[in-house]
């Protein structure tokens, strides 16, 4: 998304927290007074020495792009590969023998059935149905759950862990958390796997998508790759213990392949491949059936509707949700958030949640939720542009064809 654009979208983001340094005060190479009480990641100094334009987002200080820019940033992922410093996302760990138990209770996936090494995207869902989080849960083989939540969701997400931990330690339950330090760093793009497997004694071509390991990484030991990401090429995510991260990270900036890359690629990057982003096109007012993630849900889940909002969810399943996210394509002005859908005849049928020109493409993308009889792909409606009505076509997501690698 462009500067101005993905700025004011920044904005609407809520608070995040997960407490780890704070800026310092104005002054060379530190942060300015607008920063003073923003958070900082192990990897801050290496992003302003290379040129990172440092932007808040989510209670944090992170790079926006750096010198070659945002389109080169994003079309350089897609070609060949791109590290995102991405360490203001919590990581909790979860121990004890009832773990599952206590996640399941939380979440709409079935993480039973999770292999070791093996994890998922899911959901923290309400007594409402709405969603009040998208995580990942790995279910490690060293005997406990990795999660990953969103930052601007960590205050929330953390006094939910702990309170029903709390609840079920009351009653006997062995379930405690710890939360982690470590930096977390994103490789992403079609040369991740020559580029990381140079650092590694692991075979990266036996480690499919959403699988994790445990291993040293260049050098570092105590390094968690998980194979995913949030650009939709093949990639993974390295939760590093902090005191390694910048070594671990200027290894890897030194295969001329690897460029920095920061919010404003890792936001365009995430819509071509259809993905939500928590704050825009979920959050507690949505519910899973809405918006088209009810392959979240496992199978056993849905029988036993032991999770948050079972009812209201399986409710909407069964009757079909009113709205439903939905990818809008259009040529002209660049579609953004908040914008009005609408219908043949002009009446509003939905709202813009995210929008940007695609890089890739060529057009306009965006993301939105619309009245259920407008959402079948390929209907004509309009997009409301500065006052004026510019033609929009539904287009299944993802925008553009997604790499994650599947092991043979």
């Amino acid at each position: 998304m462009l500067r101005a654009g993905y700025r004011a979208a920044l904005s609407r983001r809520p608070p995040g927290s997960a407490p780890r340094r704070r800026a310092g005060g104005a002054g060379a190479g530190g942060a300015g007074a607008g920063e003073e009480r923003l958070k900082q990641t192990p990897l801050d100094a290496l992003h302003r020495a290379r040129g990172g334009r440092m932007v808040p987002f989510a209670g944090w200080s992170l790079p926006l792009h750096y010198g070659q820019g945002h389109l080169q940033s994003h079309l350089h992922t897609r070609r060949h590969c791109s590290l995102f410093d991405v360490s203001h996302m919590l990581q909790t760990l979860v121990y004890g023998r009832d773990r599952i138990r206590f996640m399941e209770s939380l979440v709409v996936g079935d993480i039973a059935e999770l292999k070791p090494g093996q994890g998922t995207l899911t959901l923290l869902t309400n007594e409402k149905g709405g969603i009040t989080d998208d995580l990942i849960v790995t279910n490690t083989s060293e005997d406990h759950l990795y999660v990953v939540s969103n930052a601007a969701c960590a205050d929330k997400d953390l006094a939910i862990l702990r309170d029903r931990a709390a609840q079920l330690q009351a009653t006997g339950s062995d379930v405690h958390l710890e939360v982690s330090d470590n930096a977390l760093l994103a490789l992403q793009g079609p040369s991740m796997a020559r580029v990381l497997q140079a650092g590694l004694s692991d075979d990266l071509a036996k480690l499919s998508f959403m699988n994790s390991i445990s291993t040293t990484v260049f050098g570092v030991p105590g390094c968690r790759v998980t194979r995913c990401g949030y650009t939709g090429e093949d990639g993974v995510e390295i939760s590093v213990p902090a005191a390694r991260a910048v070594e671990l990270a200027e290894q890897l900036l030194g295969v001329p392949d690897v460029w920095l890359a920061g919010l404003a690629a890792r936001d365009s990057l995430r819509l071509e491949a259809g993905l939500c982003l928590y704050g825009n096109d979920i959050d507690e007012t949505v519910t899973p059936a809405e918006a088209g993630l009810m392959w979240t849900l496992g199978k056993r889940r849905r029988v036993a509707m032991d999770f948050p909002g079972a009812a209201v969810i399986m409710a909407q399943v069964k009757e079909k949700p009113r709205r439903r996210r939905v990818g809008l394509t259009s040529v002209g002005p660049a579609i953004r958030p908040h914008m009005a859908i609408l219908g043949p005849e002009g009446r509003p049928v939905g709202t813009v949640t995210s929008g940007c020109p695609s890089p890739c493409l060529g057009k306009n993308i965006a993301m939105g939720y619309v009245e259920a009889a407008h959402s079948r792909a390929g209907t004509e409606l309009t997009v409301e542009v500065r006052k004026k009505q510019h033609p929009a076509v539904i287009t299944k997501m993802p925008f553009v064809p997604t790499q994650y690698y599947m092991a043979k």
